[in-house]
């Protein structure tokens, strides 16, 4: 084992991880030493290129079809991590929704599509693969947002469905010690310029192609004079992957200071 192969011998399921900070977070974790699993929703392609990136570091990788907000479909892909891997040390709640609407206008159907994602999803995935991570001293990570402090008045929401995650984060942390560790990295704005609103990835704030104006601007108000990318988002991960088991329920705002504008 070399001294960056600080998980060498762990596996790690990564939710969403096909594309942008799933799949960074994967690649880094990969690189880490961990074999790794991700699942996509409707991304298999991405998805697929992933897990060859995650072999090209010679670590095992798992491709799993899974729909966070099905229950049969989130025990059917927990199955299939540890038919794989034959345990699991680490899971990574990634896979979210982003989506925007004027709160007077929102409809149930629209809050409900957020929630059953950014809250249920986590919910389900962590109940299902909690006795193999109790088995194992493993940890979890959940994937938060600045909008889960901030309110932001044309995603009402999506920064509502992100506070339940912040504070599902704390009462896993409670409930499911002392035997496994539970935290949250909650990122600040990251731009994509391919990204949509759609993504079953967790764009904190996403940028349409075209919408650099807008990335510059939050650039220039967050104290670290940039936005953030997905290896920031990564290393955090990586940090509470790999750092004291003693640290639970702590939810780690990675935006350069931008929250404190």
């Amino acid at each position: 084992m070399t001294p960056t192969e600080t998980l060498a011998g762990k596996s790690a399921f990564v939710t969403g991880g096909a594309r942008r900070i799933g799949r960074a977070i994967a690649l880094t974790l990969a690189k880490a030493g961990a074999d790794v699993a991700v699942s996509y929703r409707t991304s298999h392609d991405e998805a697929a290129q992933t897990a060859a990136e995650i072999r090209a570091y010679g670590r095992r990788a798992a491709l799993v079809e899974c729909d966070v907000r099905s229950e049969p479909s989130v025990r059917a892909a927990v199955a299939a991590v540890l038919a794989e891997f034959g345990g699991l040390d680490l899971l990574v709640n990634n896979a979210a929704v982003f989506a925007s609407a004027a709160l007077e206008s929102l409809t149930l159907e629209q809050w409900d599509a957020v929630f059953e994602t950014n809250a249920r999803g986590p919910f389900l995935v962590a109940r299902e693969a909690l006795p193999h991570l109790r088995a194992a001293r493993g940890r979890i990570v959940n994937i938060g947002s600045l909008g889960g402090f901030h309110p932001w008045a044309g995603h009402a929401h999506y920064c509502a469905s992100k506070a339940a995650l912040h504070m599902l984060t704390q009462t896993m942390a409670k409930a499911f010690a002392p035997e496994v560790s539970v935290n949250c990295v909650a990122p600040g704005w990251i731009a994509f310029p391919d990204a949509d609103a759609d993504s079953d990835t967790p764009e904190v704030q996403v940028s349409q192609a075209g919408d650099r104006g807008q990335s510059a601007r939050f650039a220039a108000k967050t104290p670290m004079g940039r936005n953030g990318s997905v290896g920031d988002i990564a290393q955090a991960v990586l940090f509470f992957a790999t750092g004291p088991h003693f640290i639970t329920g702590q939810t780690l705002a990675v935006d350069g200071g931008l929250g404190l504008s």
